[in-house]
């Protein structure tokens, strides 16, 4: 039977050799992610064999849902033991984040035993990183404009290291204060998940970049570079008093960690409204879909 567990900064050696087998593009496919966001949807995660395996246990209806396991080994025996698990516990099995190159498998082996739902709000955002770093062409002249109002300030830019990791927290901690609504839970587990990211930043092996004005924080972004030639951005704040601020940390970002990447993912957009129009508005070259599979 499987038994789940708390993910610990001691598996990220075992989860990446996971993640490296699969290569999965989604954003979910990320041991720092999974590491940060854990307190989004109360995740687990457990292993089978060479496959990885993590379970949200924090859904409204109370069905725990699974990430498709990254790895490679019996799919077979896979399948069979997490439908053990979910008959335990009398819930059906529900699997997320499959994307259309997955959707075959469930076709072969279960068609018609399940039910398939398409979730936009969870679509991962991909950009080709040479579109962001030169925004060049008519599509992005609006980009251009605001990047240009940008250069006007007088900022300094700069990777971030140990010494800014305070500055940083105190500056995201600002934003969250600022922000209404600062019991929602969603809320609670993205600050959750941004002290997680500097607390072990460099464990994570995360790029992180940090733009000060007159002295003082005004921009940080944070996020990694992953095993499907991606650039996956995980957090990006910036203080909009300065025209410009968000296309700025964008673009120097991209410049300084992504140049030799194919892609940059934005992630989801959660089904928010500003900031679906926000990553809309940099041209995704695709939206990487995914379906939530539920056996009947």
């Amino acid at each position: 039977m499987l038994e789940f567990r708390d993910i610990e900064i001691s598996d990220k050696d075992r989860i990446n050799a996971a993640l490296r087998r699969s290569g999965f593009l989604g954003c979910e496919y990320s041991f720092a992610n999974n590491m940060a966001w854990k307190r989004l949807s109360d995740s687990k995660i457990t292993f089978l064999g060479d496959f990885y395996i993590s379970c949200g246990f924090g859904s409204e209806d109370g069905i725990p849902s699974f990430t498709f396991p990254a790895g490679s080994d019996d799919y077979d025996l896979l399948f069979t033991e997490l439908r053990r698990f979910t008959d335990s516990i009398g819930k059906p099995l529900r699997i997320r984040g499959i994307t259309d190159e997955l959707l075959p498998l469930f076709n072969e082996r279960f068609k018609g035993q399940f039910t398939c739902q398409y979730d936009r709000d969870e679509s991962d955002y991909i950009y080709s990183s040479a579109d962001l770093i030169s925004l060049s062409g008519k599509k992005y002249h609006s980009k251009r404009n605001h990047l240009a109002r940008f250069n006007e300030l007088k900022y300094e830019f700069s990777p971030i290291t140990d010494r800014d990791i305070d500055d940083c927290i105190a500056f995201t901690v600002k934003d969250y204060n600022e922000r209404s609504g600062e019991n929602d839970h969603s809320l609670i587990a993205e600050q959750y998940a941004i002290n997680t990211f500097f607390m072990y930043f460099n464990e994570l092996e995360l790029k992180g970049g940090m733009i000060r004005i007159d002295g003082k924080p005004a921009a940080v972004s944070i996020g990694e570079r992953c095993f499907g030639d991606d650039f996956i951005v995980h957090i990006e704040k910036g203080d909009t008093r300065y025209n410009g601020i968000y296309a700025g940390i964008n673009n120097l970002c991209a410049r300084e960690f992504a140049c030799d990447m194919k892609y940059i993912n934005r992630e989801e957009d959660l089904g928010l409204e500003g900031l679906r129009k926000s990553k809309l508005s940099y041209k995704p070259i695709f939206l990487l879909n995914k379906y939530t599979v539920s056996f009947m």
